[in-house]
């Protein structure tokens, strides 16, 4: 299909931008990457008569890596995720998690800020935000402010960006040295979207038994979840193999799951149930790469 009539304006700091965003409403919509955004245009899943195009601001394609943790920019694409080498040390989770992103030419264009604020709920990046307590800074006519990652996706795309907002930056805890971690997904062919994904990590007390576990599920819901329910029951436990398919599950059989062409609800919590019991046994395997 052909793209609507469309113009295009290049602002050239984060202010004209909001500024743009402000005078036009609703005719406009944000370019980053445009790996999604461009698609659906282009089959009129979504509408807008002007493209505000971010290329030219400038600070958003950074990633900041501090002992308070890693700041991705809403530009940094995938690729520069991928061959940053400070990561598999600072946030290996994210280091090995963002491989999983589309295909490789996708992840050539693809963007941070893009796939946040698409919101798709079968994406990896979202659902590790939610997964690691992330915060999302926004920025918008009344000033700045972070968001939880947890309270910003809504509903299958749509997120607590306001229309007249600006994702600046997503920035995720420190990663403790020891912590446990591992990352399982299922896709029809490798690159296309999870049908279900599973994210975990853990640390261990002194008596080697789980402490701070965290669960994250994707492809499964409308948006992507934690499983608070496998969390509870692992903590304070051993890690083995039989914990891990009982915390799996406790954490399947509450949440509510969707069916669609894919997958019908059963199968798609089974599948999940098996992520979650591989992904904490790699993780019982594995701290950093």
């Amino acid at each position: 299909m052909k793209f609507p009539p469309l113009s295009c304006l290049t602002p050239r700091s984060l202010d004209e931008a909001i500024a743009l965003l402000e005078l036009h409403g609703g005719d406009a919509k944000l370019l980053s990457g445009g790996q999604s955004l461009m698609p659906m245009l282009a089959f009129r899943l979504a509408s807008c008569s002007i493209l505000i195009d971010l290329k030219l601001i400038p600070d958003l394609d950074r990633i900041t890596v501090t002992n308070r943790g890693v700041e991705l920019g809403s530009k940094v694409r995938w690729r520069d995720i991928e061959h940053d080498a400070r990561l598999p040390d600072a946030h290996p989770l994210l280091s090995i998690a963002v491989k999983h992103v589309a295909h490789y030419a996708i992840r050539n264009r693809g963007t941070v800020g893009g796939s946040l604020a698409h919101g798709d709920p079968a994406s990896e990046l979202p659902a590790l935000a939610v997964a690691c307590g992330a915060m999302i800074a926004v920025a918008g006519p009344n000033g700045r402010r972070s968001v939880p990652a947890e309270e910003f996706f809504l509903s299958p795309l749509v997120t607590a960006l306001e229309p007249d907002e600006v994702i600046v930056s997503l920035h995720f805890p420190p990663w403790p040295t020891e912590r446990s971690f591992g990352f399982q997904e299922f896709s029809r062919r490798r690159g296309d979207f999870a049908m279900a994904g599973a994210i975990v990590f853990f640390d261990k007390d002194e008596g080697r038994n789980i402490r701070s576990p965290r669960i994250g599920a994707f492809g499964v819901a409308d948006t992507p979840l934690r499983l608070e329910e496998a969390e509870k029951f692992l903590l304070g436990n051993s890690a083995n193999s039989q914990i891990f398919e009982e915390a799996a599950a406790h954490g399947v059989r509450n949440i509510d799951v969707r069916s669609d062409v894919h997958a019908d609800s059963d199968y798609r919590r089974s599948l999940l149930a098996t992520l979650v019991t591989r992904a904490l046994a790699e993780a019982a395997k594995r701290t950093r790469p």
